[in-house]
């Protein structure tokens, strides 16, 4: 189960943090000042009271862009959708806040994250070199068009619950978001576990 992140997860949150990130995670007091800030989502997922992922979204009210500040899924329940699932939940937030694009940075050496983004819509829009330390590994740059990936999830729904399942609309393609999800496997490198 997908859930708001409280204060109470905390613990959790960084013991999954510093093993998924382990020469770059967060500090503490970082992802506190993240979980409280009124300008960020933070979302948990729930197995079974167990905390097995989480994902954060800066997006301020009223502003025109937001950032995807983090995604991370624990090993044991990572390729079974759940960063997918975790990232449509940020982007759902973003949409409802009226943020009309969200950007986000990756590895360079993490293909399985850079996959899952550009299957949902996301273009590369610039490389950040040696973002990433002490690793000294450059980020991608990536940002996607909210109202279009909005409409795109709207017409998967629409046409899923009218017992068409993902068929492209009456006289139109599904854009190239909507092709079926590449197989996504874990990775042991940078933020963005899916």
């Amino acid at each position: 189960m997908i859930r708001s992140a409280v204060a109470m997860d905390l613990a959790a949150i960084m013991r999954l943090e510093r093993s998924s990130f382990p020469t770059d995670a967060w500090s503490e007091a970082m992802m506190r000042e993240e979980l409280a800030s009124p300008h960020n989502r933070y979302l948990v997922l729930d197995e079974a009271g167990r905390l097995a992922g989480y994902a954060g979204l800066r997006a301020p009210v009223g502003a025109r862009d937001g950032d995807v500040q983090t995604i991370a899924i624990e090993e044991a329940a990572r390729g079974r959708g759940q960063g997918r699932a975790l990232l449509r939940a940020l982007l759902t937030e973003a949409s409802e806040r009226g943020i009309r694009e969200v950007f986000l940075e990756v590895r360079a050496d993490n293909p399985v994250a850079q996959t899952l983004y550009r299957s949902e819509g996301f273009a590369d829009v610039g490389r950040r070199p040696r973002y990433y330390q002490p690793d000294d590994v450059d980020a991608l740059v990536m940002r996607i068009d909210v109202p279009g990936w909005a409409a795109a999830q709207a017409s998967i729904t629409q046409a899923e619950s009218s017992g068409q399942g993902a068929e492209a609309p009456a006289g139109g393609d599904l854009p190239e978001l909507c092709a079926p999800e590449h197989e996504i496997r874990p990775t042991t490198t940078g933020k963005g576990w899916c």
